[in-house]
């Protein structure tokens, strides 16, 4: 009779204890999620390449990702948050536009100009030079200062221009004020698809243009198998330091693909503008 009393009041201890673990559970990731909506909406960023510095069990670094048009890396000194943030990720099954990985040294490891937005609650070994050299120009650093967060912008180089236009601007003169441009040193970045659909008739990429450090471009997305199969046609925004694609949207109609030589017409290629 005892016994069987014991086992009552265990399971009414294991009935009250998981509904508050679940409770607790809702709202730590609550709580990371109106972070992140504070951060994106404090520094202004609306997509790209964010790292989170310091991930721990990884639920902000998974709340960073507000969009298809964001990819997120958390970076931890410590194996074993790595491994925690990393369940916690894959069980909310966002791995791979979220991904963990250990941190290790005090340099981040990104090209320079890259990162978009870099959150850290504290920076460790990491120094703030460090943190600069990442940054893409406009990315912003999140720092978390006492109960609050400040907010480090990375300055426009006045030596980088934009190219908004076919012919670089409403002049038709195709000459940036760029001196930055010069022949290649390193990848910046590698997008895909790696392969255009043919090398006898239009080019799979048909206008390009940049504004405010995004590509805009329009793309024949059809089947790589066979330029006999139909096109499909879609503008494309990409981050032009990270190449995170920001969004697409579908064009029902733009030029035959089948047009011969490569080019395509003369006027498809100004038909492209990036304004604001």
């Amino acid at each position: 009779m005892q016994r069987g009393m014991w086992h009552l009041a265990g399971l009414a201890l294991l009935a009250v204890l998981v509904p508050t673990l679940s409770a607790n559970t809702a709202t730590q990731d609550n709580m990371s999620l109106q972070m992140a909506k504070d951060v994106l909406e404090t520094t202004g960023i609306k997509g790209g390449f964010v790292v989170h510095l310091g991930c721990a069990d990884g639920k902000l670094t998974a709340a960073l990702r507000a969009g298809d048009g964001f990819l997120v890396q958390g970076l931890d000194t410590d194996p074993n948050a790595v491994g925690e943030a990393r369940k916690y990720i894959m069980s909310q099954g966002l791995y791979g536009p979220v991904s963990v990985d250990r941190l290790a040294g005090a340099c981040l490891p990104y090209v320079d100009n890259f990162v978009n937005l870099l959150v850290a609650e504290r920076l460790g070994d990491i120094p703030m030079s460090e943190v600069t050299r990442v940054l893409a120009p406009n990315g912003v650093a999140c720092l978390k200062e006492g109960q609050g967060w400040k907010h480090i912008t990375k300055p426009w180089p006045k030596e980088i221009d934009e190219w908004t236009h076919y012919f670089h601007d409403a002049t038709a003169n195709p000459v940036a004020h760029d001196t930055t441009v010069g022949p290649p040193r390193r990848y910046q970045w590698i997008g895909s698809p790696r392969w255009s659909r043919h090398h006898d008739h239009m080019s799979s990429i048909s206008a390009l243009v940049s504004a405010h450090g995004r590509l805009f471009y329009i793309m024949d997305e059809g089947s790589r198998a066979s330029i006999q199969l139909p096109a499909h046609w879609s503008l494309i925004a990409r981050d032009a330091f990270n190449g995170t694609i920001l969004w697409k949207r579908s064009i029902p109609a733009w030029n035959t693909h089948k047009w011969p030589l490569k080019s395509g017409p003369a006027q498809v290629t100004r038909r492209l503008v990036a304004v604001g």
